[in-house]
């Protein structure tokens, strides 16, 4: 967690392996020492360097920018900012970087800082090195971590980055499409600002985003494709099922992914019904209600005593992943509870089959998904609905 920044700190450091973050929170701390200390002799010095080389001459403009006093006097801001040789790459661990920095860090302890501040933004520091410590020691360190799937929160925070951007912008959208949102672009905030950005340009003149307009600009990323076939799955989307599963048969036939197997998608079919059965058992119950947002939701599953759930982490919605859950939710509806206690039946008909037979895995594996979602209904010339 990062620290509250003070004004009053002479030195902040804004790092760690978010720089979307990072950069965000670092242009929001020089902006208001900027405005707060006025004047126009504020100075960025671009910290990045490619060898230990370049590392030294940046060093040596960071310490020209601080010893420079303003022309018009007054205070003095310096950013030496997107500093890419504090971490343990090579650059950062040569004998004349650390050596080097070793020596700013003696000339920061003795610098006299009156009216001057100085803002340093960076990748994922070394916490071992001399110079950390110090700027740890005489001033603020604020760390961002980059969001991953393990994190349980990361929906929330990409959804709540996404409201602020669209918000900014002049533009709302509903729940489902910032739904889908979130679910295509995943735990990485920059992908999500930049697919926010089309979003904008591409509704341009519209004050509202709908769903037609995410699936229409917004790609899905490597983590929503892996989803891909139990989604299909969940939303009963028979075409949209056969497509994504000729393609991941595909990926496997010709070795692109060797993580990937014909039991592998099988099982995967199978989990997500198991938790369309689960969540439709704990909303009959009334454990679980449906939620418009995910927030609503995740604050719901929280609630959940852990003794009305089973122990077995298999059988136990709250083990997977609460965005996962929400996105089932909204799918639940989608099919009847005769249907999904049956589709457990085909899928384990599929499993020996490819466990235990010669047959063709697409067709096993197609057959298996016609069976669990049925041809889609259509009305014919007398609006009666027929196969």
């Amino acid at each position: 967690m990062a620290k509250a920044t003070t004004t009053a700190a002479p030195i902040v450091l804004v790092c760690g392996d978010d720089d979307f973050t990072v950069k965000q929170r670092a242009k929001k701390v020089f902006d208001a020492w900027c405005t707060e200390l006025g004047g126009m002799d504020h100075e960025v010095v671009d910290g990045t360097a490619m060898n230990s080389s370049e590392a030294l001459q940046k060093l040596g403009r960071l310490n020209e920018a601080l010893n420079t006093l303003p022309f018009f006097g007054g205070a003095k801001v310096v950013w030496f900012q997107n500093c890419t040789f504090l971490g343990e790459d090579r650059t950062g661990g040569s004998a004349a970087v650390t050596g080097a920095l070793a020596d700013m860090a003696e000339t920061l302890k003795n610098f006299r800082w009156d009216g001057v501040r100085l803002l340093i933004s960076s990748g994922k520091p070394d916490k071992r090195r001399v110079f950390y410590k110090t700027l740890e020691k005489l001033g603020t360190v604020e760390s961002f971590s980059a969001l991953s799937q393990d994190d349980k929160d990361w929906a929330v925070k990409v959804e709540s980055e996404a409201l602020r951007l669209l918000r900014e912008a002049g533009r709302e959208i509903d729940d489902a499409a910032l739904s889908d949102l979130v679910s295509r672009t995943g735990p990485n905030l920059r992908l999500m600002a930049s697919e926010v950005e089309k979003l904008i340009l591409y509704t341009e003149g519209r004050p509202a985003i709908a769903g037609v307009d995410v699936a229409k600009i917004v790609s899905r990323q490597k983590h929503a494709r892996a989803f891909a076939l139990s989604e299909a799955l969940g939303d009963r989307d028979l075409p949209k099922l056969l497509k994504v599963l000729d393609e991941e048969l595909w990926e496997i036939r010709t070795g692109a992914d060797k993580k990937k197997s014909e039991i592998g998608l099988l099982y995967g079919l199978i989990s997500k019904i198991r938790t369309l059965l689960l969540l439709q058992e704990l909303m009959r119950l009334g454990v679980l209600k449906p939620a418009r947002d995910y927030n609503t939701f995740k604050a719901q599953l929280e609630r959940v005593p852990a003794s009305a759930l089973p122990a077995d982490r298999r059988f136990n919605p709250l083990a997977g992943h609460p965005f996962v859950l929400f996105q089932a939710m909204k799918q639940a509806g989608n099919y009847r509870i005769e249907e999904l206690v049956e589709a457990m039946g085909t899928l384990l008909d599929a499993n020996r089959k490819l466990v235990g037979s010669d047959l063709d895995e697409a067709m096993v594996l197609q057959q298996a998904a016609l069976d669990i979602i049925g041809i889609p209904r259509r009305r014919d010339g007398g609006g009666n609905q027929t196969r």
